[in-house]
């Protein structure tokens, strides 16, 4: 589809970068955050694009404007505004940020994503700049797919989208939460190389139930309570068939911090009919799965072998629960045996049959047990006596001193993940676990944590974050033209992590490869996605790849700046 120009001749802000940037204005190479290198345009570029004198008369190569940058950031000491700078700048000049994002993994992704884009969140009213992403109301209901087609880009391929109703564990943020989206296709590009371009951020403002924000005068979505029922089912019924009818039936649509029932009715729904995932649920579920499948290479036991007790019992929990008995059942394992080896501890005690408190519901039905209701988590431990123990309710400090050392006195390497979310919602830190299990503790956590010396040994945690799994899903999804997303793609996410978890890892204390090598991690996982989807016959780009990392490699988005030359122009040589 050809390009439309306004009517001064030039790309409308935000629309696809042209083939020539010859047909943009110079000025346009300076305002647009997707074609501006700065002080980088060489003085041959400036010349030929109408901008020499627009800039001080240094050229600096991207290296020196990485190392600028950086120096920018460490001025810094408060993360949010290291976040505020960072946005500033994918604004200002994408390559550079993504770049910067690419090379500094470790340093920059607690930064862009959890735990700071958290505090993002809550703050956004305060910090709101310029708009990223697109904002449909339940007041556009009727009209989503003109909504969508003001988005000026006609190749997405990827959307993430969220209502802000369970935004990390921080509850319902209403458009507060379009941080997140935000935050996890600014990652589908700089841990996976999908081109930004192809990438759209969706909040749909439903309202919220917040009365703190419908108070607030920074708030900036609609001021009414949430809506709920049919009319909110409708809602996002339009928006899904809008954004198919916009970018195709194949346009990935991953799901994002919605309320957990709505999590999984939506997932039920879609999943056999859209190209969808929801993160929160299978994501997560595949990164604790491959934590899980490292961490046997310590406990030498089978998936099978564990007893897994979750402390919560929302999307997450499910999710992994869901993974887990699949990963038993690959082993052998019968589903009742393997439901049987899971115990779900929420809000109400232990998840059991004849609970008292108005019965068990929805997907926790199928793993209630018949013993007598317990509501001490302590109490639970000493009963069930799991190998495993998985904190996903953001409940901070839920994993007390008496809890680790109990479930580390008869537990030679007992399983420990505090995988909630932002920091100061995990169910212990990594000095505790190790602390109280005299050592013995086999860790992972959700938020990063600093290295830990206990007993003259130093531990470096793993984080299991989702940033291992959804950006590779993706990058194969897309690369492959995948109709649906199985269950089974997660599992060989799982299995493609957790193989790539090196014995020095799990000697330091790691269940997942260091976080620099994140790239190279998404890349094996969307080469064995795309032999999946080809062998199983969802794949629909054809003809099939037969190097498919070849394929994918000529696919990715290059952080490298590119020639600002107009098509056939020669500088001339007397100058």
């Amino acid at each position: 589809m050809a390009a439309s120009f306004d009517r001064l001749g030039q790309f409308p802000q935000g629309s696809p970068v042209p083939v020539s940037p010859g047909l943009v204005s110079g000025l346009d190479h300076l305002k647009d955050g997707r074609l501006n290198k700065g002080l980088a345009f060489t003085i041959e570029e400036r010349q030929a694009l109408g901008i020499h004198g627009l800039l001080p008369p240094v050229v600096k190569s991207q290296d020196e404007q990485v190392k600028q940058a950086l120096e920018n950031i460490n001025r810094y000491s408060d993360d949010l505004n290291k976040y505020i700078y960072l946005m500033a700048l994918q604004e200002r000049n994408e390559k550079l940020f993504y770049r910067i994002m690419a090379d500094n993994v470790e340093a920059f992704m607690p930064l862009v994503y959890t735990p700071t884009v958290g505090q993002a969140c809550q703050k956004y009213g305060l910090i709101f700049q310029k708009p990223r992403g697109l904002f449909i109301s339940i007041h556009d209901a009727g009209h989503v797919y003109d909504v969508l087609k003001n988005w000026p880009e006609q190749d997405v391929r990827a959307i993430v989208v969220t209502d802000g109703e369970r935004i990390l564990g921080l509850g319902d943020l209403g458009v507060y939460g379009m941080g997140i989206p935000v935050g996890k296709l600014a990652l589908y590009t700089a841990l996976a190389g999908i081109k930004p371009h192809q990438c759209l951020p969706v909040t749909l403002d439903c309202g919220t139930n917040t009365q703190s924000l419908l108070d607030d005068p920074h708030y900036l979505g609609s001021r009414q309570k949430r809506v709920t029922g049919q009319k909110y089912d409708d809602f996002v019924e339009e928006f899904m068939q809008a954004a198919v009818k916009r970018y195709g039936q194949n346009c990935l649509i991953q799901f994002e911090d919605f309320a957990n029932a709505n999590a999984f009715r939506f997932l039920d729904k879609y999943r056999n009919s859209y190209c969808t995932f929801n993160d929160d649920i299978q994501g997560t579920a595949s990164v604790a799965l491959a934590g899980l499948f490292a961490s046997l290479r310590i406990t030498k036991t089978r998936l099978s072998d564990n007893v897994i007790l979750f402390q919560g019992a929302g999307e997450a929990a499910l999710g992994i629960a869901e993974l887990c008995v699949m990963g038993m059942r690959k082993e052998g394992t019968t589903l009742e045996e393997a439901r049987s080896k899971i115990w779900l501890f929420d809000s109400k005690g232990l998840v059991v049959k004849d609970r008292p408190e108005g019965g068990v519901t929805g997907h926790k039905v199928e793993y209630a047990k018949s013993v007598a209701p317990l509501k001490v988590l302590s109490e639970v431990i000493k009963k069930v006596k799991p190998t495993v123990l998985i904190g996903a309710a953001a409940i901070g400090g839920v994993f007390t001193k008496e809890i680790i050392e109990e479930i580390a006195s008869y537990n030679a390497h007992p399983v420990i993940f505090a995988l909630s979310n932002p920091t100061s919602k995990a169910e212990c830190t990594a000095e505790q676990a190790y602390t109280y299990s005299d050592g013995k503790a086999v860790f992972a956590s959700g938020s990063p944590f600093n290295p830990v010396t206990y007993k003259s040994k130093t531990y470096y945690p793993g984080q299991g974050n989702n940033s291992y799994i959804f950006p590779g899903v993706a990058l194969g999804v897309i690369c492959a033209g995948v109709k649906t997303i199985s269950e089974e793609v997660f599992i060989i996410a799982a299995q493609t992590l957790a193989a790539l978890v090196t014995e020095e890892d799990l000697d330091n204390g790691s269940l997942y490869p260091p976080l620099q090598s994140i790239q190279q991690c998404s890349l094996k996982i969307a080469v064995k996605v795309m032999e999946y989807a080809y062998e199983t016959g969802v794949a629909s780009s054809f003809p099939e790849p037969q190097d498919k990392i070849e394929f994918i490699k000529a696919q990715l988005y290059d952080y490298g700046y590119s020639s600002s030359l107009p098509p056939l122009y020669s500088f001339p040589s007397h100058l």
